[in-house]
C-alpha cells in the first residue's frame, strides 16, 4: 500500500493522477487513514477515526470504495475529499460523500440525515430496508428516520464539508447513525450479533447506493450486488488455502466406505441375505482432535466482506461435522451426523423416489454386442479432454486404469477406471458427461477460480454436483431407466434407514417391494448402512430435482458449471461474478447449447416429470 506523507499540494496531485490512470488508488494517509478506491464508483464510505468506537470502522472497510479519516490534520482531509469529488461529479454527474458513525450509548434510532427530497429514492430504499431491521433480529426494537438537516455529521464533530461547498464540487453529503447495540458499555463487541448486523447494514446501504447511482449519475452498475470489492484482502485467500488444505488431509469418502465390501456381499449372497459381517474400515491418517483445532484457529470472524465470511462458516461447520464423523464410524451417531449433514429426506423427495419406482420396472440384461472395454471408454474421454483443451490450451487431465479401483471415480480432476470394466456405448456416452463433462470440468473451471473452495466445493456442494452429472446423462439421450431407478432407490432405503430400519429389512425392502435384482439391491443397501449410516446417496435425486426447479423457474444453466457450489449459492456466486472475484466459465461441455439441449430444456421448463426423463 501506497503511503502518503501528507496533504501538500503535489500529494493530492498524485492522489488525482493515480485515479486517472489507474481508475483506483490504495494508500495510507496522515494520522493512520486510509484511501481504498479498487474501481471508480460515484460514491466514497468515510470513517472517522475514533477512541472507544469497537465495530463500527469495520462497516466501513470491505466498502470497495471507502476513506478512513486519521486523527490529525483533518482540514487536509477536507481539501482531498473537495478535489475527489469535485473530479469524479464532473465525470459521473454527481457524487455521494458517506459517513458512517455510532450514536448514543442509549440510542434506539436510526438516524439517516441527507436531502430528503433531492435523494428521495436513494434514501427511501435505506430507510424501507433499516425499518425491517426489527423483524430479521429477534429482540431488537429500533425506529429509523430521515432527518432533513445541513448537519450531517456526528454531534460534535466538524463537518466534512458545508452545503455550499458540497454543491460547488458536484458531491452530495449524507450521514449515516447507527445505535451502536454491537457492543457493550465497555466498548466490547457482541461478535455473533455483529457479524450479522455487520452484513445487514452492508445490504442496506449497497442497495441504497445503487438507487442514487441509477438515478442520479452516469455510473453503469448492473446490480447492488456488482458494489462490493473486487480484491479480495489476503486473509480471505490465506483461510481459503488453510480450510483447503484441512480438506485435502483426508479422504472422507474412502475412510467411510468398508475395506470389506467383497467379503460383505459373498457372506451376504452364500447366507441367501441373511447373514451381514461386521463393516471394516481403514485406519485414520489423521487425528480428529488435532484437524479440529487447526480448523477453529483460523480467524473467520476478521473477515469483513459478509459473501466470504458466510462461505467459509458454512464450509467450517461442514469440516466440522465431518471430523466428527470420522472418530464416530460404526456407531449410531454416525448416522445422526449423517442426517444433520445431508439433511436427511424430505416427504416431496420420497414421493417422487416412489413415483419413479412404481412407474418404471427395472430393466432385464441384454445382449449387446457393443461393449467398451476401460481402454476403448479412457480413448472417448481423451476425445472430451480435447474439446476442453479447444477451448483453454492450459487444460490438463490424466486417465488412470487401475486394478485395486471397483468404480469409476473423478479424484482431484483426474478420471480413474477400473481395468475390469465393461459397458455399452449409450452408457459409456452418458458416463463421459457425468464424469468429464461434471466433475473434471468443474474442478477445472473451480481451479482457474481464485478461491480453492470452487475446485474442492462450497458446504453442500454435492447435491448440485451429482444433479448436474445425471442431468447431462439425460441431456446426450443416456439416462436409462435402471439409473433413475438405482437413485430412487437409494431416497427410499435413506427414509427406511432413518425409520429404523437394518441391513436385511432395507434389503428385503427394495428387493421384494420395489423389484430391484438381488445385485443392485445389495448395492444400494451397502452404501447406506457404511459408516453406521451414511446418507450421502440421496443427494443424486435429490440434486436432480433441485436442478429441475431451477430449471423450470427460468435458472441459467451454464452459470453453475462455474465450479463446485450448491443451488443455495447461486446468489453469491453472480454477486461475486458481478464485483469480478469469480470469472465466467472457463471450458464447457460438448453438449452445452446443442440444439438437443435447447430442445430438453424446454421439455423441463414445461413440466416434464422424472420418469419422463428416461432416454429409451
Amino acid at each position: 500500500m501506497q503511503e502518503i506523507p501528507d496533504f501538500s499540494e503535489n500529494s493530492i496531485e498524485l492522489i488525482l493522477t493515480i485515479l486517472e490512470k489507474e481508475k483506483e488508488i490504495s494508500c495510507e494517509l496522515p494520522g493512520k487513514g486510509i484511501l481504498h478506491i479498487e474501481k471508480q464508483l460515484p460514491y466514497l464510505v468515510i470513517y472517522r477515526r475514533k477512541k472507544e468506537d469497537r465495530g463500527t470502522r469495520r462497516l466501513v472497510i470491505n466498502e470497495s470504495s471507502y476513506l478512513v479519516i486519521g486523527n490529525e490534520d483533518f482540514p487536509g482531509y477536507q481539501k482531498l475529499l473537495y478535489r475527489i469529488a469535485d473530479k469524479i461529479s464532473a465525470e459521473m454527474e454527481s457524487y455521494l460523500l458517506f459517513e458512517i458513525y455510532s450514536g448514543n450509548t442509549d440510542s434506539t434510532k436510526i438516524k439517516i440525515k441527507g436531502p430528503a427530497q433531492r435523494l428521495p429514492s436513494a434514501l427511501d430504499t435505506l430507510k424501507e430496508d433499516f425499518l425491517k431491521i426489527n423483524s430479521e433480529f429477534t429482540g431488537l426494537y429500533l425506529d429509523t428516520e430521515i432527518l432533513d438537516t445541513p448537519n450531517r455529521q456526528a454531534e460534535g464533530d466538524a463537518q466534512l464539508m458545508s452545503i455550499e461547498e458540497a454543491k460547488n464540487c458536484g458531491a452530495v453529503l449524507v450521514g449515516l447513525e447507527l445505535p451502536p447495540i454491537y457492543r457493550d458499555e465497555e466498548n466490547n463487541l457482541y461478535p455473533v450479533f455483529f457479524r450479522n448486523f455487520k452484513d445487514y447494514v452492508i445490504k442496506a446501504i449497497h442497495r441504497s447506493f445503487f438507487e442514487f447511482i441509477r438515478v442520479q449519475t452516469t455510473g453503469g452498475v448492473a446490480s447492488f450486488n456488482a458494489l462490493g470489492r473486487k480484491y479480495l484482502k489476503q486473509i480471505v485467500f490465506d483461510i481459503d488455502k488453510q480450510l483447503a488444505d484441512i480438506e485435502k488431509s483426508y479422504q472422507f469418502l474412502w475412510l467411510v466406505s468398508p475395506a470389506n465390501i467383497h467379503d460383505i456381499k459373498q457372506e451376504f449372497f452364500n447366507s441367501n441375505y441373511d447373514h451381514v459381517i461386521d463393516y471394516h474400515y481403514r485406519l485414520l491418517p489423521v487425528d480428529p482432535d488435532v484437524l479440529k483445532r487447526r480448523l477453529y484457529n483460523l480467524k473467520i470472524e476478521d473477515i469483513d466482506d459478509p459473501a466470504m465470511s458466510y462461505l467459509f462458516r458454512e464450509k467450517r461447520e461442514e469440516l466440522d461435522m465431518q471430523i466428527t464423523m470420522l472418530s464416530e464410524r460404526g456407531s449410531r451417531n454416525f448416522l445422526y451426523d449423517s442426517i444433520r449433514l445431508y439433511q436427511g429426506v424430505d416427504k416431496p423427495l420420497c414421493e417422487e423416489a416412489r413415483d419413479i419406482l412404481n412407474k418404471v420396472p427395472e430393466e432385464g440384461q441384454t445382449e449387446d454386442n457393443d461393449l467398451l472395454d476401460s481402454k476403448a471408454f479412457s480413448s472417448l474421454a481423451r476425445k472430451e479432454f480435447d474439446f476442453f483443451r479447444q477451448q483453454d490450451e492450459n487444460f490438463k487431465c490424466k486417465v488412470h486404469i487401475r486394478k485395486d479401483v471397483n468404480v469409476m471415480m473423478v479424484s482431484q480432476g483426474e478420471l480413474y477406471i477400473p481395468a475390469d470394466y465393461k459397458m455399452n456405448r449409450v452408457e459409456a456416452e452418458a458416463l463421459i458427461q457425468h464424469e468429464v463433462g461434471t466433475h473434471v470440468l468443474t474442478y477445472y473451471n473451480g481451479s482457474k477460480q481464485p478461491l480453492n473452495q470452487l475446485s474442492i466445493g462450497l458446504a453442500d456442494y454435492d447435491p448440485l454436483q451429482e444433479g448436474l452429472a445425471v442431468m447431462s446423462e439425460f441431456m446426450v439421450n443416456g439416462l436409462t431407466a435402471n439409473r433413475l431407478r438405482i437413485l430412487a432407490g437409494r431416497v427410499i432405503a435413506g427414509e427406511a434407514l432413518m425409520e429404523g430400519g437394518n441391513f436385511q429389512e432395507i434389503f428385503r425392502l427394495l428387493k421384494m417391494d420395489y423389484n430391484f435384482s438381488p445385485e443392485r439391491a445389495f448395492n444400494i443397501t451397502s452404501r447406506i448402512m457404511q459408516g453406521g449410516g451414511f446418507m450421502k446417496d440421496i443427494i443424486y435425486l435429490k440434486g436432480l430435482v433441485l436442478l429441475k426447479d431451477h430449471i423450470k423457474n427460468g435458472g441459467e444453466y451454464e452459470p453453475l458449471l462455474a465450479g463446485k457450489y450448491g443451488i443455495k449459492h447461486t446468489g453469491i456466486i453472480k454477486e461475486l461474478t458481478d464485483r469480478k472475484v469469480l470469472k465466467p466459465v472457463q471450458i464447457k461441455p460438448s453438449y452445452l447449447h446443442s440444439e438437443q439441449m435447447f430442445k430438453k430444456l424446454e421439455l423441463i421448463r414445461n413440466g416434464l416429470s422424472l420418469p419422463q426423463m428416461i432416454c429409451k
